[in-house]
């Protein structure tokens, strides 16, 4: 079986890359820390709100669509292989190494929020499953869904000491950032990203966490797999109603989670608030997006979703070069300064620009910069296709 490239998709990795550039518009303004504690940037009681709507609609909730994307890539991939005589270990490992090397690189020289070489971590991990049944997918992602839930059951000791100690080390590092993101040079943020330890963890808490952290966005990664395998986008008008009765489910159920960690974050299960109603919210999003493709597909703003999803990766770096430049000291220096709202404003701006320079990229060329030097190291060829491999015919006897 062929494997065709799926509109609908491509339509969903970009509108997924508007989300996330508003909820990474947080950390671009106040670092990964400081994003939490925003009173010690003197926000407005406005500027506040606007952070709490943007927790609750906007952060963890559109990385998981971009993860589901990633996983229903992985299998569409296989098949595209498959169909051409080829399997597909080889060239996702290689393709899974250098997202790697891509996302080192980002976060080494560009910024701390990167996720790239986490995903290249978590795609070689994923390879275990790319051959399971989707029922096992689908069991595996609801236990893991499951496991992750329990884990935000219990809330944390602030009274603790430990607790308070790591506290008082993250704002004092938080203070210091004001002054050295907004005027420091780049040889000073990039040292203070490479030598910086707010959290004080020791190497075997880190080991800890590090074994934690794909159990977290597992079950979206399977998820995707799962949706592939059983062709949840390949008839979007056919599926409408389907769409539609699992927005109606999801987009409550996100809401309502994530709204319980917000509204009594001290309480038991705020944490599963957090952890669950994130992912719930994005499927939610996802349905409600293909619904309304379902609906409205021949409209133009769908073929700039596209445009932008087909270069997702340039687009999201290319997110990264500009908002660095823009709120760093070695740019325009307006870190924690322009404010929440401004800051939604300032991304959406930066989105346009993306959705424009996306249609006439695409018009012009058939892959990003980015994306065609992926496929040229994962197929091994300067077109960056895989080449049909030619089966020897049986010989009679």
């Amino acid at each position: 079986m062929k494997s065709k490239r799926i509109r609908l998709i491509d339509c969903l990795r970009g509108f997924s890359l508007l989300g996330i550039l508003l909820a990474n518009m947080l950390i671009f303004q106040y670092g990964m820390h400081g994003k939490d504690l925003l009173h010690l940037f003197h926000v407005t009681t406005v500027e506040s709100t606007a952070h709490k709507f943007v927790q609750w609609l906007v952060e963890g909730s559109f990385m998981p669509i971009f993860t589901f994307v990633f996983g229903f890539g992985m299998i569409k991939m296989k098949e595209s292989l498959n169909a051409k005589n080829r399997k597909a270990g080889l060239p996702l490992l290689r393709r899974f190494a250098l997202l790697g090397v891509i996302g080192f690189l980002h976060s080494t020289f560009l910024w701390e929020g990167d996720i790239l070489l986490y995903y290249g971590m978590i795609g070689i991990l994923l390879l275990i499953f790319i051959n399971r049944k989707p029922k096992t997918l689908i069991i595996w992602s609801c236990v893991l869904l499951t496991l992750v839930g329990l884990l935000g059951i219990f809330p944390g000791n602030k009274e603790a000491k430990s607790t308070q100690e790591t506290n008082q080390r993250i704002e004092a590092y938080v203070k210091n950032t004001v002054t050295l993101y907004a005027e420091g040079s780049y040889a000073e943020i990039k040292n203070d990203r490479a030598t910086a330890d707010p959290m004080g963890k020791s190497p075997a808490e880190m080991l800890v966490l590090t074994m934690i952290a794909p159990m977290l966005h597992m079950p979206l990664f399977l998820l995707g797999m799962y949706a592939a395998k059983r062709q949840w986008f390949a008839d979007p008008e056919q599926k409408s109603s389907i769409y539609r009765k699992y927005m109606l489910i999801f987009l409550p159920l996100g809401l309502l989670f994530k709204s319980y960690h917000l509204l009594y974050p001290e309480e038991i299960g705020a944490g599963t608030g957090l952890l669950v109603g994130g992912s719930l919210l994005s499927i939610g999003y996802m349905m409600a997006f293909a619904f309304t493709y379902s609906k409205f597909s021949s409209s133009r703003l769908f073929e700039y979703f596209e445009a932008v999803g087909k270069l997702s990766l340039t687009n999201y770096l290319m997110q990264t070069v500009i908002c660095t430049t823009i709120f760093y000291g070695y740019g325009l220096g307006w870190f924690g300064k322009i404010g929440i709202i401004l800051g939604c404003v300032l991304a959406f701006l930066i989105y346009g620009l993306q959705m424009l320079i996306s249609i006439w990229y695409n018009s012009h060329f058939k892959s990003g910069p980015i994306e065609r030097i992926l496929r040229m190291w994962t197929y091994f060829s300067f077109s960056g296709k895989a080449k049909r491999k030619k089966t020897t015919p049986a010989v009679e006897m």
